[in-house]
């Protein structure tokens, strides 16, 4: 790891040292269809919908006694419900047939499901099976991009250079700092580069 992104990691552990999902889960199960319905919504949205949702159909098997349309109703407010409504009764139905009813604990097994793509796998595998992992949404994107840390024009490509920039033990946590930042500091519009404590490092602001 070079010094500055040392200083980085260093700095954002500092500033976020209670650093969690926002999400709400009891399960792997539960988790992952969290992440599903996370795309483009708002952790806090999603948590108002699984609350209702997780009180009949916490599990692939009960997940599967609602029917597409069923299950659009439940979903609806997150966004692109049909998609989604699509890729979680998809998702359940692997998980029956391919691992037993139990989602799968490893990054390679956990892509197999449909609709599950390396982002939601890289979040289910490290935070609720303690994987290492990075995965790269909107925030980490952007954060990534601005800091220098990470360049690139795909969530791949980031991925990989956050890979390379903190060492395997940090990437879980380096995640959920990013995110943090992302959501109380360097936001998308309108980024609070004057109480940013990292604008010293930092190539947006240094531009």
């Amino acid at each position: 790891m070079d010094e500055k992104s040392q200083k980085i990691l260093h700095e954002l552990s500092l500033l976020y040292p209670d650093a969690q999902p926002a999400l709400i889960f009891n399960s792997p199960y539960e988790l992952l269809v969290a992440v599903i319905l996370s795309a483009q919504c708002t952790d806090e949205r999603v948590n108002k919908v699984t609350a209702v949702l997780f009180e009949k159909y916490d599990t692939p098997e009960k997940m599967l006694t609602l029917t597409q349309s069923e299950l659009e109703k439940y979903v609806f407010s997150c966004g692109f419900y049909r998609n989604k409504a699509a890729h979680i009764l998809s998702a359940s139905q692997d998980i029956i047939d391919k691992f037993g009813g139990q989602v799968p604990a490893t990054l390679d097994e956990l892509k197999t499901l449909a609709g599950v793509g390396q982002k939601t796998a890289n979040v289910v595998y490290a935070v609720a099976f303690g994987g290492d992992a990075i995965a790269v949404d909107t925030h980490v994107f952007r954060v990534s991009n601005r800091l220098g840390i990470a360049k690139g024009k795909t969530p791949a490509k980031v991925e990989e250079g956050l890979c390379t920039a903190f060492p395997k033990s940090e990437w879980s946590k380096a995640h959920h700092y990013l995110i943090y930042h992302g959501r109380r500091v360097c936001h998308s519009q309108k980024p609070d580069c004057a109480s940013c404590t990292l604008k010293p490092l930092c190539e947006y602001y240094n531009k």
